[in-house]
């Protein structure tokens, strides 16, 4: 059963809302770096998905010490997949027990296979109490994964989906999360949908949380169902 009490519960917090957007004065260039979440397990565990890109090392140094954290005391690096504005700051992380690429775990040059079955319904517990997992969200790429976080302190459930979602914007305009690229469209569109029936918050890849109102799933379901 999950705590009434916020501080017996996990933590997640937005250490950069990420951003996307054309590069003024040129059509084939753009901006773009990630929404980076720290999570703070009740077990103990810090687990931090989405690095932003190689450039930020001193920044993503200076957001964990707001937190009173080093990067010494992160024990988790989830990158919700391969681009480079995810995946930059790693190399920061090498006390860390594991870091997941997408679904491509590994510790130094050892890989493991944990979510290499196959099966869309695998999923990763990183924490001791299965409270926060990592789990296959195909779509934007192949190897997309998200984290999915319960006995949150916001008061239900947190999917950080990486650019499964753009932002909340693309809700109401698909051709966000589509211009951004999408490996598998007709997926990526039943990922959002059974996203928003899993969770109560979603942080996307390119911009602030935004909750999971009733009318949000209801347009999701509708986008997901509409192509055949």
């Amino acid at each position: 059963m999950a705590s009434t009490d916020p501080a017996q519960r996990n933590q997640v917090t937005l250490l950069q809302v990420g951003y996307s957007r054309q590069e003024d004065g040129d059509e084939f260039a753009m901006r773009a770096n990630c929404t980076c979440t720290l999570v703070r397990c009740r077990d103990g565990t810090n687990i931090i998905v989405d690095t932003m890109t190689a450039w930020d090392g001193e920044h993503l140094r200076s957001l964990l010490g707001q937190q009173g954290l080093g990067v010494d005391d992160i024990h988790v690096v989830v990158c919700t997949h391969g681009h480079s504005d995810h995946i930059g700051c790693n190399y920061l992380f090498l006390k860390a027990r594991m870091h997941l690429v997408g679904a491509c775990a590994s510790h130094q040059d050892l890989y493991m296979d944990h979510l290499g079955s196959g099966n869309p319904d695998d999923q990763l517990a990183l924490d001791s109490n299965a409270e926060v997992v990592v789990k296959r969200s195909p779509g934007h790429t192949l190897s997309c994964v998200s984290v999915i976080v319960d006995n949150s302190q916001l008061g239900g459930r947190v999917g950080i989906t990486g650019d499964l979602f753009e932002r909340r914007e693309d809700i109401d305009d698909e051709n966000i999360w589509m211009d951004a690229g999408s490996e598998n469209e007709k997926v990526q569109r039943e990922e959002r949908s059974k996203m928003a029936q899993l969770c109560e918050f979603i942080i996307p890849g390119h911009g602030p949380m935004f909750p999971v109102t009733a009318s949000v799933r209801c347009k999701l379901k509708e986008d997901a169902t509409s192509i055949t």
